[in-house]
C-alpha cells in the first residue's frame, strides 16, 4: 500500500469511514498508476478498513490494469454484468459510512449504489483527494515538467508555419499535429490560435480569418503527457505592432513578472493575484483584466486552487499552478502571456520556458 492509500486510510479512520469507492478516472489513476478513460462502463478503486486496495475494472481493461498498476486484486465485470452486485459480492462486513466523489457520482448511479451496497450513511471524500493533489510530488513534477517540455517543442514548430494569409484554423491544426508527432498523449483542452481583433476573447474560437501584417497572434495550448497537463500562453506580433499593442504587451509582460516575484511559501493566492493586477490597474488597464491570475494544474489542466483574490489559502511548497494575466480591449486585441510554476521550499520555479519578450514573427 503506498503512502496515498496510507493517507486515505488515516482519514477514514478520523472520519468513521468504513469503504471508500474511488471512481473519478483521474483519481484512480493518481492512486493506482492506471489511467483509463472507462467511457460508460464502471471503473473504480476500492479500500475497506482493514484490507489492502483493489481495483474494479472493465474486463476489455484488465491486461492494461495489471501492466499498469501494483495492486495484487483486480476484479473485472463484463457489459451484461452488474458491477455494484459484484462489489456487494466483494465487499466484507456491515459498510456503515461508505465513502465516495459526490461530484462524479450520478444520482442514478447513487441509487443503485444504495440498492445493492446498502450503506447507512455515506460522505463526499472528493476534497480529500483534492487535498492530497495539490502539493505535487517529485515524480509528478517531473511529468509536468515533461509536458511544458513538448508543448514548448509544439510551439516553436507551429509558429514555423505562420506567415500571411494562414488562417487561424490552419494552425491549430498544425498545432495538433505537432502534438500527436512530437509523442503526447494528447492536446490538454481545445488549442487556441487567435489573431488580430480576436485575441480580445480571452476564449475566442479560432476560425476562417487570415493573419495580417500588424496583428497580434495568440497561442493557448497544452498537452496531456503520461497523465499530466501542460498549458501556456504566448503573444506574438505579425510585423510590426502600433504603439498602443507594444504597450499592452509590455503591461501584461511586466504583471507576469511581478506576481511570479510574490511567489514563495506562506504568502495567499490572492497577494499573488493583487500583485499582477496592480500593475495593470496603474497601467490604465484595470477594466480589461477580466479573469482570475491563474489555476492550479496537474493530472487536470484546471484544478484546486483557483489563483483569484478572494483566495486566502496560504502557498506551500509543491504547489503547482498558472500565472496568465492578461488585457484584452474590444475591437483592438488582447495580450496573455502565461506560464506554470511549481512553489519550491525559497520561492519559485518557473516550468515553462519559452521567451517571454515580445517577438515580431
Amino acid at each position: 500500500m503506498n503512502e496515498k492509500w496510507t493517507e486515505l486510510e488515516r482519514k477514514m479512520r478520523e472520519s468513521g469511514v468504513s469503504t471508500l469507492l474511488i471512481t473519478d478516472p483521474k483519481h484512480v489513476y493518481y492512486l493506482t498508476g492506471f489511467l483509463s478513460n472507462p467511457h460508460e462502463r464502471f471503473l473504480g478503486a476500492v479500500l475497506q478498513s482493514g484490507s489492502e486496495p483493489f481495483l474494479v475494472v472493465p474486463a476489455l481493461d484488465e491486461e492494461a490494469a495489471r501492466e499498469a498498476t501494483d495492486l495484487t486484486e483486480i476484479l473485472t465485470h463484463g457489459d451484461t454484468d452488474d458491477p455494484y452486485a459484484l462489489l456487494n459480492q466483494r465487499l466484507t462486513g456491515a459498510l456503515g459510512t461508505f465513502g465516495f466523489e459526490k461530484a462524479q457520482v450520478s444520482v442514478a448511479n447513487f441509487e443503485r449504489m444504495q440498492e445493492k451496497l446498502a450503506f447507512s450513511r455515506y460522505m463526499d471524500v472528493g476534497p480529500w483527494l483534492r487535498d492530497m493533489r495539490v502539493r505535487k510530488s517529485t515524480e509528478e513534477v517531473g511529468k509536468i515538467k515533461h509536458a511544458v517540455h513538448l508543448i514548448e517543442q509544439v510551439l516553436s514548430q507551429s509558429l514555423l508555419k505562420v506567415k500571411e494569409g494562414v488562417s487561424e484554423s490552419e494552425l491549430v491544426a498544425e498545432v495538433e499535429y505537432q502534438i500527436r508527432k512530437l509523442g503526447a498523449d494528447g492536446p490538454s483542452f481545445d488549442s487556441m490560435v487567435l489573431s488580430g481583433e480576436k485575441t480580445a476573447l480571452p476564449h475566442g474560437v479560432p476560425g476562417d480569418r487570415l493573419i495580417r501584417r500588424g496583428d497580434l497572434l495568440m497561442f493557448d495550448i497544452g498537452v496531456y503527457a503520461d497523465g499530466y497537463a501542460s498549458d501556456i500562453t504566448r503573444t506574438f506580433g505579425v510585423g510590426e505592432l502600433s504603439g498602443e499593442l507594444i504597450r499592452i504587451y509590455e503591461t501584461v509582460l511586466a504583471a507576469n513578472e511581478a506576481a511570479i516575484a510574490a511567489i514563495k511559501p506562506g504568502v495567499t493566492f490572492a497577494s499573488i493575484d493583487r500583485a499582477a493586477r496592480e500593475v495593470i490597474e496603474a497601467a490604465g488597464y484595470g477594466p480589461y483584466f477580466i479573469h482570475r491570475l491563474g489555476h492550479g494544474l496537474g493530472i487536470d489542466v484546471h484544478e484546486f486552487p483557483s489563483v483569484h483574490g478572494e483566495n486566502e489559502l496560504l502557498l506551500a511548497e509543491g504547489n503547482v499552478f498558472t500565472v496568465e494575466p492578461g488585457v484584452y480591449v474590444p475591437g483592438l486585441g488582447g495580450v496573455r502571456i502565461e506560464d506554470d510554476v511549481l512553489v519550491t521550499a525559497s520561492g519559485v520555479e518557473v516550468l515553462t520556458t519559452y521567451p517571454k519578450q515580445l517577438t515580431h514573427l
